[in-house]
C-alpha cells in the first residue's frame, strides 16, 4: 500500500479501503486506534500492522502493543478498564546478586516453566519485596535476568551470581537486601547486592567457577568378585597380552570369609568403616591431573560432536583433599577449578573414581578426548556443590575505573567478591549442604547404591576400564546404532532428596531428548 507523499522518512497515516475478503479466516481483529508507518516499511496487513502479526495467537489484552509497556491509549486511559491510581515507576538499576542455595527440591537453577527452580523462587520474592515491579513480574526477561553458572537438578550452590535490573530503593525499606532474605526460604539465601556496570553479563563476564565434589571414600574399594563388571572386566581382560589384571577377590575388603556371598547392606556396613590408604590417595590425585589443561571433553557430557569447537574447556586446577571422617564414613573432597564447564560435569568425577577402583591406567582419560565416543556415568548429584563463580577481569575493569572516583560518586562500581560473605557463607554450607548430605546417605546409601548400579552391569559400555585403558570398539557408541544390553542409569541418582521411594524411571529417554537440544540450548544450560 503507497503513502500519498514520496518524501523519504515522512510519517502519514494510512488510508485503507475495505478489507481484502481474501484475507485468513482466522486473522485478529486490529487495535481500536489507526497506526502509523514509516513509508520504507514492509508491507502491512488492512488494519496497519506488520503483516508477521497476522494469525499469531496473542493475548488479545496485549494486541497492539511491546511486551512491558502500560496498556494506555492515545488519551492515556486504560483500554477496556476504568482509569485507576497506578504506583509510580521507579528507578531500576543494574546489580548482581550473590547468593547461595541448597538444591535439594528444586530442579536446577534455571527458571523453567510450571516446575520449582532456584530462579523461579528467588524472582517471585523479589517480586513480593518490591525489588521487581508488578509491570515487570510476569516475565523476568523485561528486567534481563542471567546467571553466572547454571547448576543440574539438586546441585547446591555455596556461592552463585546473578544479575539483573532491579528496583534497590524500595519506599519504605531500608535493607531491601534483608526485605528479599524475609521472602525467601531459608535453604536460599541473598549474601548481598553489587551494583554493577550496565553492560555486565553475568555469565560472559565469569572468568572461571569452582565447584566441590564430595565422595566416600568406599568407591574406591574395587567391585565385588563374581558381579557382572568383573565378570565382563575378566573376560577383556584376558583377551589382551602381556598384562595382569585386577584380582578383586585378593583385595583386603574383599578377601575376608564369606564375603563372596555377603549381602549388600552388610558390605555397605563394612565399607562404611573402610579408610583408603595413602597410596590410594596419591593415585587419585595423579590421575586428576590428567583432567588440567585445555581438552576435548564431549565424552564427558551429552548432545555434542566430537568436532564442535564449544568442546574445548580449559581446567585450571584440580585438587584432592586428605581423607576426613564423619560419623561412621570416610569422606574425600575434590576441587575442581575450570574456566567453564559442561551439562553434567559429574561424568569427569565418575571417569575419575571408576579408573582408580578398577587399577585403569589414567592414560584412559586421553583417549576419551579422542574422537570415540562412549558412556561415561554420571556421579550422584548429591555430592555435587558449586563454591562460587570467580570474576578477576571484571574487578580489574572497575578497579581500574574506581581509582578516580570516591564510593559515593555515582559512576563507582564496587568489586565482586563473596569472601565479604565468608562467615555466613561456611555457617550455611554445614548446617544446609554438608549435614544434609552426609544425613541422606548415612540414611539411604545413595553412594552404595551408585556403585552396585555399576557393578551390576554386564555388557560392553564399560569395557574401556582395563588394564591398558584403551577403548576397544566393543564399547565405542556408534551414532544411529542400537547397543546390545546399554547401560541405563537410574534418575533416582539426579535426585537429592527422596521423599518417593516407588520405582523410578531410567534416564535413558532424558539423555536422548537432551543429545537433540539445539546448540543455544545446551550453551544455556552450560555453567
Amino acid at each position: 500500500m503507497q503513502a500519498e507523499s514520496s518524501e523519504p522518512f515522512k510519517r502519514v497515516r494510512i488510508e485503507h479501503e475495505e478489507p481484502e475478503k481474501t484475507l485468513h479466516s482466522t486473522e485478529l481483529e486490529g487495535p481500536s486506534d489507526t497506526p502509523t508507518t514509516d513509508t520504507k516499511r514492509g508491507k502491512r496487513d488492512a488494519a496497519g500492522w506488520a503483516k508477521s502479526r497476522r494469525g499469531k495467537a496473542k493475548d488479545t489484552k496485549n494486541k497492539g502493543r511491546r511486551r512491558g509497556t502500560r496498556d494506555q491509549d492515545k488519551d492515556g486511559e486504560k483500554e477496556g478498564e476504568e482509569q485507576g491510581s497506578r504506583a509510580p515507576r521507579l528507578p531500576k538499576k543494574q546489580s548482581a546478586l550473590l547468593i547461595g542455595f541448597c538444591g535439594t527440591g528444586c530442579n536446577g537453577m534455571q527458571i523453567q516453566p510450571d516446575v520449582r527452580t532456584i530462579e523461579g523462587v528467588l524472582f517471585d520474592a523479589l517480586v513480593r519485596a518490591g525489588a521487581v515491579s508488578s509491570d515487570n513480574a510476569d516475565d523476568p526477561v523485561k528486567v534481563n535476568l542471567g546467571r553466572a553458572a547454571r547448576t543440574d537438578a539438586g546441585v547446591h550452590a555455596a556461592g552463585n551470581l546473578v544479575s539483573m535490573k532491579l528496583i534497590t530503593a524500595i519506599p519504605g525499606v531500608e535493607d531491601w537486601v534483608a526485605r528479599v532474605n524475609e521472602e525467601l526460604p531459608p535453604e536460599i539465601r541473598v549474601w548481598g547486592s553489587v551494583r554493577v556496570q550496565n553492560s555486565f553479563n553475568a555469565r560472559m563476564s565469569c572468568d572461571s567457577r569452582k565447584y566441590t565434589y564430595f565422595f566416600p571414600s568406599y568407591l574406591l574399594i574395587p567391585p565385588k568378585p563374581g558381579s557382572g563388571f568383573q565378570r565382563a572386566y575378566e573376560k577383556h581382560a584376558q583377551s589382551m597380552q602381556g598384562v595382569v589384571p585386577l584380582d578383586a577377590s585378593a583385595h583386603p575388603f574383599w578377601s575376608v570369609p564369606e564375603s563372596d556371598s555377603s549381602s549388600s547392606m552388610d558390605d555397605l556396613v563394612r565399607k562404611r568403616l573402610w579408610r583408603i590408604s595413602a597410596d590410594q590417595v596419591e593415585i587419585i590425585r595423579e590421575t586428576a591431573k590428567k583432567f588440567e589443561g585445555t581438552h576435548n571433553f564431549h565424552n564427558f557430557t551429552v548432545g555434542r560432536e566430537f568436532g564442535d569447537r564449544s568442546n574445548q574447556r580449559h581446567m585450571w586446577k584440580i585438587e584432592i583433599s586428605d581423607p576426613a571422617v564423619y560419623g561412621d564414613t570416610e569422606w574425600i573432597s575434590v576441587l575442581f577449578h575450570g574456566q567453564s564447564f559442561m551439562l553434567h560435569q559429574r561424568k569427569m568425577m565418575s571417569a575419575l573414581i571408576l579408573c582408580c577402583r578398577t587399577s585403569t591406567p589414567g592414560q584412559v582419560v586421553d583417549e576419551l578426548y579422542g574422537p570415540r565416543m562412549v558412556m561415561v556415568p554420571k556421579m550422584p548429584a548429591l555430592g555435587l556443590l558449586l563454591e562460587y563463580p570467580i570474576f578477576d577481569s571484571y574487578n580489574k575493569k572497575v578497579a581500574s575505573i574506581n581509582e578516580k572516583l570516591e564510593p559515593s560518586d555515582q559512576d563507582y562500581r564496587p568489586e565482586i567478591d563473596f569472601e565479604k560473605h565468608r562467615e555466613s557463607i561456611d555457617a550455611f554450607k554445614q548446617t544446609f549442604i554438608y549435614d544434609n548430605m552426609r544425613c541422606i546417605e548415612d540414611r539411604d546409601g545413595i553412594f552404595d547404591a551408585w556403585v552396585r548400579s555399576i557393578d551390576t552391569y554386564g555388557g560392553d559400555d564399560l569395557l574401556y576400564l582395563n588394564p591398558k585403558g584403551i577403548i576397544p570398539a566393543a564399547a565405542v557408541i556408534k551414532k544411529g546404532y542400537k547397543r546390545d544390553n546399554p547401560f541405563k542409569e537410574k534418575r533416582k541418582f539426579d535426585l537429592t532428596s527422596f521423599p518417593d521411594k516407588q520405582g523410578t524411571p531410567t534416564i535413558e529417554d532424558d539423555e536422548e531428548i537432551e543429545s537433540k537440544l539445539n546448540k543455544s540450548r545446551l550453551e544455556d544450560m552450560e555453567g
